[in-house]
């Protein structure tokens, strides 16, 4: 049976009517890319691995007279126990926020975010098969029709060698998805920057003459064997030849592309940056922000960093893996979590390195102590902060940055000592005087009183608490300006930044406050 929630998830999509239902393909692709990169790296530690199976790619076989869309890859394949876990009973950790975005009107599209990308097949399809061999088992058949049940069982048939085959048995009214335009449409538009080779078997048909009829038309398949395809005869002739019409099937590679990381950024279109992008993530949404840089030098190495529109649901999940920065060494795919890249306040950034340094067998444990690694890391920070402060050259851009990211940021001024001066320009505060705006500490600097050496603030659970409090009346009746700090992170970013631009912090609720005197009140006294 499948777990309460997923049966739940697979019930919406079923019964749901959505209009954007092609973005199962760019999911069942992006699960595919995700099997491919897992063994690669498994092969770079243990080259018997990759025995089993050499080929690294991704095919489709539409196949329009049993109404089937099958995709298939050279992955790492699943075990019997990761087929029943993976695929029916241990819910992801956002199949539930997902459910709940649904029913709160969000798109169908969003469905990768959350980790649940392969049921959308159930989008298309009302039955879908998965054959799937690992190394480490025999060879299974899952399968389904999405009534609260699935199957497990031994699979005699066909060996697949290592990865994994997925069969969807369309729906009547979606039987557009086996047309062949279609399907190289839809790779181009989702998943043209695949590393790996995706593979479209296609039907074509060719007029030949008797003379060619030693030449033997042969039928790629699976196993890449020849077959002989029947042939259709023309009863009219050409010169005393007759003509047949030949049916044969062969591979046609889809994602030509060089890979975009490699190109200059002045070569790379805003239109090219955005579909990189959600084929990179999995977002449904183009990204707010992108720099695409290489470091030349004693250190070699290109990337393509992105900040997304928005926060994602799990940014502050302390169960995740951070997985937003891609290691690549060489072109080959290392890893997608390595946690030594980008530190943890930046853990929303999202993109790609690719390094000609690192050594390609490089593990998990080996990275943490590599001295490459801490200087890529510096210049992805750098980076960062130079992308953010782009971004801030348009204001009611860098105010939607903000909302989604200023408690990274104050992360980052605790966390981040090195940077914490330049993180510092990044900060905005509503003030006593600032009404509905957000201001920098370089305004309320600029704006300080002649008399005035310490930067007023005051901490609260909401901004109501503080507006009302107490403590402020005495500044706010010198004309003393005081920054409204009501995030839980605030106070905790306060222990370590003491000053800005050579003037303390002060908190206005911590004690006796020793407030200088205007030249009135001097004159006064």
């Amino acid at each position: 049976k499948f777990q309460a929630e997923i049966n739940q998830l697979m019930s919406l999509i079923i019964n749901a009517f959505y209009s954007n239902k092609e973005i199962f393909l760019r999911e069942l692709i992006s699960n595919a890319s995700d099997a491919l990169d897992k063994i690669k790296y498994a092969g770079l530690q243990d080259k018997s691995l990759l025995e089993s199976n050499k080929k690294l790619e991704i095919r489709i076989i539409p196949d329009k007279t049993n109404k089937t869309l099958t995709i298939e890859d050279d992955g790492c394949g699943m075990t019997k126990s990761e087929l029943i876990s993976n695929l029916g009973t241990i819910a992801r950790s956002g199949t539930k926020q997902f459910m709940e975005a649904l029913k709160q009107g969000a798109d169908v599209n969003m469905i990768g975010q959350f980790g649940v990308g392969f049921y959308s097949a159930y989008l298309v399809a009302d039955r879908v098969t998965v054959y799937s061999k690992n190394n480490e088992d025999e060879q299974y058949i899952w399968e389904s029709e999405a009534g609260g049940h699935f199957t497990v069982k031994r699979d005699e048939g066909e060996a697949l060698g290592r990865g994994t085959r997925i069969v969807l048995h369309l729906k009547e009214d979606q039987e557009e998805f086996l047309d062949e335009r279609g399907i190289k449409d839809l790779v181009k538009k989702h998943s043209q920057f695949i590393q790996y080779p995706i593979n479209l078997l296609v039907t074509k048909e060719d007029e030949v003459t008797d003379s060619d009829d030693d030449e033997k038309i042969e039928e790629v398949n699976d196993d890449d064997e020849p077959k002989i395809e029947e042939v259709d005869s023309d009863d009219s002739e050409d010169d005393g030849k007759k003509k047949k019409t030949v049916t044969t099937q062969e591979w046609e590679l889809l994602n030509k592309t060089k890979p975009l990381w490699l190109r200059r950024a002045d070569e790379v279109s805003p239109e090219e940056y955005a579909e990189f992008y959600k084929s990179l993530t999995n977002d449904w949404e183009e990204h707010m922000a992108v720099k695409h840089f290489q470091v030349e030098g004693q250190l070699e190495f290109k990337a393509v960093l992105f900040v997304p529109k928005r926060a994602p649901f799990d940014m502050f999940d302390q169960k995740k893996k951070a997985n937003n920065i891609k290691l690549y060494v060489r072109r080959v795919f290392i890893m997608d979590n390595c946690e030594d890249l980008i530190p943890e306040w930046l853990n929303f950034v999202k993109g790609l390195v690719d390094s000609d340094d690192l050594p390609l067998n490089i593990s998990r444990e080996t990275l943490q102590q590599n001295k490459i690694l801490k200087l890529v890391k510096k210049n992805l920070v750098k980076k960062c902060i130079e992308m953010f402060n782009e971004i801030m050259e348009n204001k009611e851009e860098y105010d939607k940055f903000y909302e989604s990211f200023a408690r990274n940021i104050k992360f980052g001024i605790h966390e981040d000592s090195a940077n914490r001066e330049k993180i510092a320009e990044l900060l905005r505060y509503q003030t006593t005087k600032s009404g509905e705006e957000f201001i920098s500490l370089a305004e309320y600097v600029e704006r300080m009183k002649e008399e005035q050496e310490n930067i007023y603030y005051i901490t609260g659970e909401n901004q109501k608490s503080v507006e009302t409090s107490p403590f402020i009346e005495g500044l706010k009746k010198r004309g003393l300006e005081v920054i409204f700090m009501t995030d839980a992170i605030d106070e905790y970013a306060m222990q370590q930044m003491k000053e800005y631009d050579g003037k303390k912090f002060v908190n206005v609720t911590k004690g006796e406050l020793d407030i200088p005197l205007s030249e009135e009140e001097k004159e006064e006294e």
